[in-house]
């Protein structure tokens, strides 16, 4: 079956076996004075909560499943270095999905940045890929899902990406606006500028339908 929830669109794709607590590379002098079971706690608590959300980003953001998990693993993995150096304050102030929306938002930059850089040898795929398992009963469900992943994924990576990610994060991402404006480090009436460029865009008649939000699975208009 294709893994996302029938009422917000969420993705299931990092397992927990793909990304496990890691251990921090840092040095001495940045390590935290947070006992290490409190950062391992946190940071457990923190993933189960909102790992489904941030795959969904990703695989938002990348249009690839595969991409999407080594997107996400690599956001965790940046995450929990950086809770192995912060504070007990800083930990419990801290906006979980927001921080973690930013790791993810600017590791896709770097590697956006990367691959500019790169000769192109092939137009990038745009299909939302279904793990290979997903056989068996369910064929027309699959195809269905696939169908509607390969349009969307189409439609999303035709945006520039400040739209791209304006909409994503605040559809699929489910953040406010406010929250938009610290991920992507800009004004928020500069977020909605670019959330309601990316809709007219996603929009086949350019008009104002307001079902198109809804549509991307993240139930808001």
């Amino acid at each position: 079956m294709c893994n996302r929830s029938a009422s917000d669109g969420v993705e299931e794709g990092v397992s927990r076996q793909r990304t496990r607590t890691p251990h921090p590379v840092l040095s001495p002098a940045v390590l935290s004075t947070v006992p290490t079971d409190e950062i391992d706690e946190a940071f457990r608590s923190m993933f189960e909560e909102h790992r489904d959300r941030l795959f969904s980003t990703a695989l938002r953001l990348t249009g690839r499943r595969s991409d999407a998990e080594d997107l996400t693993a690599e956001a965790f993995l940046r995450a929990y270095r950086s809770l192995s150096g912060f504070d007990t304050e800083r930990i419990e102030t801290l906006q979980p999905r927001a921080w973690l929306s930013t790791i993810l938002v600017n590791e896709w930059r770097n590697q956006l940045r990367t691959a500019s850089r790169r000769p192109v040898l092939a137009a990038p795929a745009t299909a939302i890929e279904l793990d290979p398992e997903d056989s068996g009963p369910g064929v027309e469900l699959q195809a269905e899902c696939r169908d509607d992943g390969r349009a969307l994924a189409a439609m999303l990576a035709g945006l520039p990406d400040r739209q791209r990610e304006a909409v994503v994060l605040r559809y699929i991402g489910d953040l406010p606006v406010s929250e938009i404006a610290q991920v992507m480090g800009c004004p928020s009436g500069t977020v909605k500028s670019h959330i309601s460029r990316g809709l007219a865009s996603l929009r086949p008649t350019g008009g104002g339908d307001p079902d198109t939000g809804r549509a991307l699975g993240g139930g808001r208009s």
